[in-house]
């Protein structure tokens, strides 16, 4: 059995013709996995001396005939056919058959291949637990690195407001200078507009959200792959939207870092069942 990521569970069968395994196995494979483009392989070989040649009576008299009229096409065309001796002819395709001298129990045949699957299924998901451990690992080294990095946004937006309010009071003082004083209302509807669509703390709570909620799933039973998936688009939202309000170098370099790990953990969240 190999795995390799997918949206969902994709089973790839390869198994020899025992009446009833497919469907059992197919069953069986579908309790204990729920993700993944998964391929089972499954071959049987027989003990030696089960089996035995026969000749196939009509193909032997076909072949003769056959090679009776070659040999009579080139006598007569003044050619001279090497004799062939009775193990060519039995080499002919058809001639020799194989058949098995014992009778297959296919109960007993497919009760013991699907005790044998048992075996190969817990060492499988043994292994996908391992590997998911230290997915696990990495995937929480990630989430902690955004967790990091939403508080160093967080601080940077004192010295961004700073910043912003000495602009708009320069630009204020400019329009104080000129004759035609602005409406005051209109003034303030503006500077609040401004304000407004500048301001970038919903979407870092969101960011600390998310986290929590990826770390909820972290520790949840069964199969999170999907919804940790879908989570993965709501977090690049935020960090898109945090860099197109970011109006400061410092959050924009802190948004583009965002986007660099969100993009890294997604990867990691494709081999998640």
């Amino acid at each position: 059995m190999r795995a390799v990521n997918g949206r969902s569970l994709d089973l790839r069968l390869r198994l020899p013709d025992v009446e009833g395994l497919e469907p059992d196995l197919r069953r069986t494979l579908q309790t204990r996995l729920g993700r993944g483009n998964v391929t089972a392989q499954l071959k049987l070989s027989r003990e030696e001396g089960t089996a035995s040649l026969t000749v196939n009576d009509t193909a032997l008299l076909q072949a003769v005939d056959l090679l009776t009229h070659v040999s009579n096409a080139a006598e007569a065309a003044g050619l001279t056919v090497a004799p062939m001796s009775a193990s060519d002819i039995a080499n002919m395709r058809g001639v020799l058959e194989t058949s098995d001298t014992t009778e297959r129990d296919e109960a007993a045949l497919k009760k013991a291949l699907m005790a044998s699957l048992a075996d190969c299924l817990d060492a499988f998901v043994a292994d996908r637990e391992r590997e998911g451990a230290a997915l696990a690992d990495v995937v929480g080294a990630q989430l902690k690195q955004i967790e990091q990095l939403v508080d160093a946004a967080s601080e940077a937006l004192g010295d961004r407001e700073l910043a912003q309010r000495a602009t708009m009071e320069r630009a204020l003082a400019k329009l104080l200078e000129t004759a035609d004083m602005p409406d005051q209302t209109r003034l303030a509807q503006e500077m609040a507009m401004i304000a407004v669509k500048s301001d970038v703390t919903e979407e870092l709570d969101r960011l600390r959200a998310h986290i929590g909620a990826a770390r909820e799933l972290m520790t949840t039973d069964g199969p999170v792959g999907r919804k940790l998936d879908f989570l993965m688009q709501e977090f690049n939202r935020e960090a898109n939207t945090l860099c197109s309000k970011a109006q400061s170098g410092a959050l924009t370099a802190i948004g583009l870092d965002l986007k660099t790990v969100i993009d890294q953990m997604r990867e990691q969240i494709q081999n998640i069942e």
